[in-house]
């Protein structure tokens, strides 16, 4: 439901124009001056505002421009009973979505508010759009490690240097790698990526160096292979260490001579491309179980980065988890919500097993599970549900369920809506009205499953 602001110092007006949006639903306040519509627009998330222009204690043109730099993207329709074109031509130079005169036409301004709102909404649409298309994403943290990557990435980039890194799952390397093509003399051209550890051994060859029409069954027109595509730019080998026997010597061959062959053709062909390389397994002792090749390992690793686990670099999950809060709910559209320095140092505490993407998912979990403010308790009963608790020095709790408990799908689901609902009437200090609407549940049929699973209070 969209919430509008009136902002008019005639009751009348205020009055009417609230009896006609609440009638088509939209949730409304409003309030007779400038200055208090400012402070309600500070502290609440509004999807439009009628203002008038003609107001005592400010002028309505003041409250546009200074609600659009509290609010840039907060649509603004003016409202005033001298309209003329001069004004209506300065309310839209200073920001003004529209200019209505008063009294308001009941079709144009039902059209021009629905119009508005709809704007409000692409223009959010928008903003997340451009951010996912948006190149790369900085690489984040004040960590002596992250400024290390972050200083070699600026010498090497530039050149033709083939870098190999190396990092856990989920510690950043792809990250690593767009920027080493971001910053390069290459970034025009493409960076095209090849997951070698997604690709079945028997196809990673046409999908590496291409094929020609009948090379083999399925192969029903020529295909260009990632080297051609990447020619002038970058490729990205990731999971490398999963490339087979046969594929890694057609690339030490691309490598050494820089050229390729397609499968089942004869024709040489050249490439122009640089050769980043990733990988989450120790490649020297792959070499030593005969699994990767040598030779290759020493072509592809002229430049060695090694990104290190989340749980060597803890002190940077403070800026890492507020600039995810900030992405995630620039999202979904809402308010950055807030964090505690008690949940920041219960994140710290968390084993983080699964690096950097699994601290942007718990977050993730966080903004849609917790209020407005995420605390510690939010933490522990939401962050990795399927995991131990850890206490202050994180060592594990005895507080990890015990799954062997339940005989079926049906208890474990009561156990859980018992064990989640006793946690927000406690969190709410047993407000049940409070916590009904927290949960989004009827205040009846709170009640109802507070009797169902004998929920008492300080049990």
């Amino acid at each position: 439901m969209a919430k509008i602001l009136i902002i008019d110092d005639e009751r009348a007006i205020r009055s009417t124009l609230r009896e006609i949006l609440e009638y088509e639903d939209y949730q409304v306040e409003d309030v007779d001056n400038g200055i208090d519509g400012l402070e309600m627009i500070a502290k609440n998330d509004y999807d439009l505002v009628l203002c008038d222009i003609k107001m005592n204690r400010m002028d309505g043109m003041e409250v546009l421009t200074e609600g659009l730099i509290i609010k840039p993207d907060l649509p603004f329709i003016m409202i005033s009973g001298h309209g003329t074109v001069e004004t209506a031509v300065e309310a839209s130079r200073k920001g003004a979505f529209d200019f209505i005169s008063k009294p308001p036409d009941l079709n144009r301004l039902l059209i021009t508010v629905r119009n508005a709102l709809d704007r409000g909404s692409l223009v959010i649409e928008t903003k997340v759009l451009k951010r996912k298309v948006s190149k790369v994403r900085p690489i984040l943290g004040n960590s002596q490690s992250i400024g290390k990557i972050k200083e070699t990435i600026d010498r090497v980039a530039p050149t033709d240097a083939r870098v190999l890194i190396t990092g856990a799952n989920g510690s950043g390397k792809e990250l690593v790698a767009r920027w080493l093509h971001e910053k390069s003399n290459r970034s025009n051209a493409p960076l095209i990526e090849v997951n070698c550890a997604a690709i079945p051994s028997e196809l990673i060859e046409s999908e590496l160096f291409g094929h020609e029409k009948g090379s083999f069954t399925s192969a029903v027109k020529q295909r260009i292979g990632k080297f051609e595509s990447a020619s002038g730019g970058t490729l990205f080998l990731d999971e490398i260490g999963d490339m087979s026997q046969s594929a890694q010597a057609k690339v030490l061959r691309a490598l050494q001579e820089s050229k390729i062959t397609r499968v089942g053709g004869e024709k040489e062909i050249e490439v122009d491309v640089r050769v980043v390389a990733a990988t989450n397994k120790d490649l020297l002792k792959e070499i030593e179980a005969g699994n990767f090749r040598m030779d290759l390992y020493h072509r592809l690793s002229v430049i060695l980065i090694h990104v290190p686990p989340l749980s060597e670099r803890k002190d940077d999950i403070v800026l890492l988890t507020q600039s995810f809060i900030d992405e995630i709910c620039n999202d979904y559209g809402m308010p950055p919500k807030k964090i505690s320095e008690a949940a920041l140092d219960a994140l710290k505490a968390l084993p983080w097993t699964g690096n950097i993407r699994e601290l942007r998912n718990m977050v993730e979990r966080l903004i849609i599970l917790s209020d407005k403010t995420i605390t510690d308790n939010d933490v522990r009963a939401f962050a990795n549900p399927s995991a131990p608790a850890h206490d202050a020095n994180g060592s594990a709790t005895s507080s990890q369920t015990d799954f062997n408990q339940f005989k079926n799908f049906q208890e474990y689901k009561d156990y859980a809506e018992r064990e989640y609902i006793k946690f927000k009437l406690e969190k709410n200090n047993w407000n049940v009205s409070k916590t009904a609407d927290d949960i989004d549940i009827q205040r009846s049929h709170l009640y109802s499953k507070i009797e169902k699973y004998g929920l008492k209070r300080g049990e």
